[in-house]
């Protein structure tokens, strides 16, 4: 395998919805409306190689689309603007994650695939394009590398790079390309560092 490709969701959420697991009468559901994707090279320096941020319409039950909570886009940074001239529609969005990743596995920070692809092609009403079976829980690869379980348990993507005290350019969290580049470069330090190996990412 010569690439790794880590990836992170932006889905939606409104004040207090997390605490109610989306549940309120007025909570939207959690689809995903912004995508971002790390090439991480496991070969030589582990260098990434490339990235790409995807900005998708967060479908509805009626076959339109939700509108953006207040909250989300102060958290992302994602308002309707972006959303009308860079949306995709969801389908559309998939298919270039997965010309983007060539069939090879995809990792994120928990299981962000569930967002992307059941509760989003739940609502939008399609079948998944990319099986459960191509995507790896970046936490079980922090686990192997040493990482503390009850440190891993209160770390966030966004953070992640940081309790390891690696330098870079600085990211914004709740941005799902910056979370994805947090992560990756983790991995990239950890490879380096030889607690890591590119089988791992098999």
């Amino acid at each position: 395998m010569a690439d790794a490709f880590i990836f992170d969701c932006e889905f939606l959420t409104a004040e207090g919805a997390p605490s109610r697991f989306w549940c309120g009468p007025f909570d939207p559901d959690p689809v995903v409306a912004q995508i971002g994707i790390v090439r991480l090279g496991l070969e030589g320096d582990y260098t990434i190689a490339e990235t790409k941020r995807l900005y998708v319409v967060p479908p509805d039950r009626e076959g339109g689309r939700q509108a953006l909570d207040p909250l989300f886009t102060r958290l992302t940074g994602i308002d309707e603007q972006v959303i009308e001239a860079e949306g995709l529609a969801l389908k559309q969005a998939l298919a270039e994650v997965e010309t983007f990743c060539g069939g090879a596995k995809l990792w994120s920070w928990g299981k962000d695939e569930f967002n992307m692809l059941a509760i989003s092609c739940y609502v939008e009403g399609i079948v998944p394009p990319i099986p459960v079976t191509r995507f790896g829980n970046a936490c079980q690869l922090l686990l192997k590398a040493g990482m503390p379980y009850e440190d891993l348990k209160v770390t966030r993507s966004n953070t992640l790079s940081a309790y390891f005290g690696i330098e870079h350019a600085p990211l914004r969290g709740h941005d799902a390309l910056d979370d994805a580049l947090s992560v990756a470069y983790t991995m990239q330090h950890l490879l380096n560092d030889g607690r890591l190996k590119p089988s791992d990412f098999d």
